[in-house]
């Protein structure tokens, strides 16, 4: 693959689109977000000739995007992972898929919610038998952990945005949002059924874009009996290709919940979730439909 050098040397955009050859280059970099790392399965997702998808890939590991990690020495194999500079494309696949959910498949309404029938509804119930890639998120309290709890079944419900009354205001407009009011109802919805929860034989886990000294002082404030986990930097956004609409300038997770199992394999979603009590009853009964009885 030729790489065609760009007269704007000064102009960030166009040297990026430099190393971002094409679109190809932005569907590998989504897919290895993902958790395909192996030659054979990229090829087999995308559709891309060996010759084009090992010109790209050698392309990206030249500018450092990604690094390979040898997994077998007969005959030598590799997974193709993100470095540190990959990561830093995941808000751009962020923005790029917002964008093309609110403006190419939808009308461009501004929305924390979502249609039943819509794209994005469909994207998160093909979660269904999906195993969560190898990632971690900082919990409120600053450890890096997993999303869901290993050996563990865990309820991991995605919000937009939790605020402690007077001390944390609200973002702009943000009751005008359709589905963005109702974190806080949620949360405590959680925290008073998470005995039951417990019983049922499921931890519950949090997670949101904001900052983890954001969620730590809701954690506090709603004394929640279960971490807050921070997707800031949107790796668990990217992988999962999760809905996302912006407001106030910061990528914001619309509401989903996701019943994933000991091995971290989503068994059952909800979205869009449009009652944000009352589908806490309803993912109980999901988690009792689901987990395995002790005994």
């Amino acid at each position: 693959m030729r790489r065609v050098d760009l007269a704007d040397a000064d102009c960030g955009i166009a040297q990026s689109l430099g190393v971002l050859t094409d679109w190809w280059t932005f569907l590998l970099i989504r897919d290895i977000a993902g958790g395909v790392t192996r030659f054979d399965g990229l090829q087999r997702g995308l559709g891309m000739s060996r010759r084009a998808l090992t010109e790209r890939l050698a392309a990206l590991i030249e500018h450092g995007v990604l690094h390979r990690r040898r997994y077998t020495d007969r005959p030598p194999r590799y997974d193709y992972l993100l470095t540190a500079k990959g990561e830093g494309l995941l808000p751009v696949l962020i923005a790029l898929q917002e964008w093309g959910d609110r403006h190419v498949l939808g009308d461009g309404s501004l929305t924390a919610t979502a249609a039943a029938g819509s794209a994005e509804a469909r994207r998160v119930h093909a979660l269904v038998g999906r195993r969560l890639p190898e990632l971690t998120l900082v919990r409120h309290d600053g450890v890096p952990v997993p999303p869901a709890d290993p050996d563990a079944w865990t309820v991991l419900y995605c919000f937009p945005g939790a605020f402690v009354p007077g001390v944390q205001g609200l973002p702009p407009y943000w009751a005008d949002i359709p589905g963005a009011p109702g974190c806080t109802l949620e949360s405590s919805t959680y925290a008073a059924r998470a005995v039951d929860f417990a019983a049922a034989g499921a931890r519950i886990h949090g997670v949101s874009t904001q900052r983890p000294d954001q969620l730590a002082a809701f954690a506090a404030h709603a004394e929640l009996p279960f971490p807050l986990l921070s997707d800031a930097d949107g790796r668990l956004a990217a992988a999962l290709l999760l809905p996302t609409f912006r407001a106030a300038g910061t990528d914001r997770l619309k509401r989903a919940t996701l019943l994933l199992d000991a091995a971290a394999t989503v068994r059952a979603v909800q979205f869009p979730v449009t009652d944000p009590a009352g589908s806490v009853s309803e993912m109980l009964r999901l988690v009792r439909d689901h987990v395995p009885v002790a005994g």
